[in-house]
């Protein structure tokens, strides 16, 4: 397979975006210089990467398209310690691409946009505060506690369920890669 690069790894979380944000995307695809045909193109050439026989998987499936990891971090889930791995991505400077490994890598259990080591967090006090790509998962955690994780409703997906500080409406934070998308009544 020929080689796959960082620039179209970002096209492939693009696609999903697309979904819910095709503007946002449209920008980013100007900011790339890609096309919607790039896009298609890198989402087909990840997918048969993915479903290869012969086309490593795993955390290694990640190293050889992204490179070295910018930052690798053991991380405590239950009785397990596993590696957490980051990666810089041009289009969200701010944030990393994470990959969370089992112990030895073999097995991927998340993947997802995280925020960078050092980087701000936005300022989230409200509801409207919560514009589609301005914060990742664990920013709406922090700033609306408790929240509770909800099944996601497809892959690359994730649903984070909270509470309006000012109201008092139960709310789903609908995210992508981890960046959020949009929020929803309950």
């Amino acid at each position: 397979m020929p080689r796959f690069t960082r620039e179209q790894f970002q096209l492939v979380l693009l696609r999903r975006m697309a979904d819910h944000h095709p503007e946002l995307v449209d920008d980013a695809l100007r900011e790339l210089g890609a096309t919607h045909a790039d896009l298609r193109e890198a989402h087909r050439n990840w997918q048969a990467r993915l479903r290869s026989r012969t086309h490593p998987g795993g955390a290694q499936r990640y190293r050889i398209t992204l490179g070295v990891p910018e930052r690798e971090v053991r991380r405590q889930v239950g009785d397990l310690v596993c590696t957490a791995l980051q990666w810089p991505l041009p289009l969200w400077p701010d944030l990393r691409f994470e990959v969370l490994c089992a112990p030895g890598g073999q097995a991927v259990w998340n993947e997802w946009l995280v925020r960078a080591p050092g980087a701000a967090p936005p300022a989230l006090e409200d509801v409207a505060d919560l514009a589609p790509w301005s914060c990742v998962v664990e920013d709406v955690v922090r700033a609306f506690p408790p929240t509770e994780p909800l099944p996601p409703d497809a892959p690359s997906r994730a649903r984070l369920a909270f509470t309006a500080p000012v109201t008092g409406e139960r709310l789903v934070a609908h995210f992508t890669w981890g960046l959020l998308q949009y929020v929803a009544d309950r």
